[in-house]
């Protein structure tokens, strides 16, 4: 009988297996709670979707990028007129997606 151990995979090694998956992929979910690094799920049949939900690549660019339009950092949500928007300016996902290449 043999016994076979598995070690960790090295955090290097498991970025570039990762590298074909959208760079949304790296933050959780806020509409249907999927974690980082996980596929975006319907939440009444569970079905796996291949691209990741809107809200998902909104938190992502708002988390990775600066945002041109209305000069505010990483982590601070986009604004217009002094009210914060639901999305993200569509200049701030360009910015994010330089910033992963």
């Amino acid at each position: 009988m043999t016994i076979r151990y598995s070690a960790p995979m090295p955090d290097t090694l498991r970025h570039f297996m990762r590298a074909k998956q959208d760079p949304a992929r790296a933050v959780a979910c806020p509409h249907c709670a999927a974690p980082a690094h996980r596929p975006c799920v319907l939440r009444k049949s569970g079905r796996l979707l291949t691209e990741p939900h809107p809200q998902r690549r909104s938190a992502w660019a708002q988390l990775s990028a600066c945002c041109p339009q209305c000069q505010v950092e990483p982590t601070v949500p986009c604004h217009e007129d002094g009210r914060a928007r639901a999305t993200v300016h569509a200049r701030r996902y360009q910015e994010a997606e330089e910033v992963a290449a």
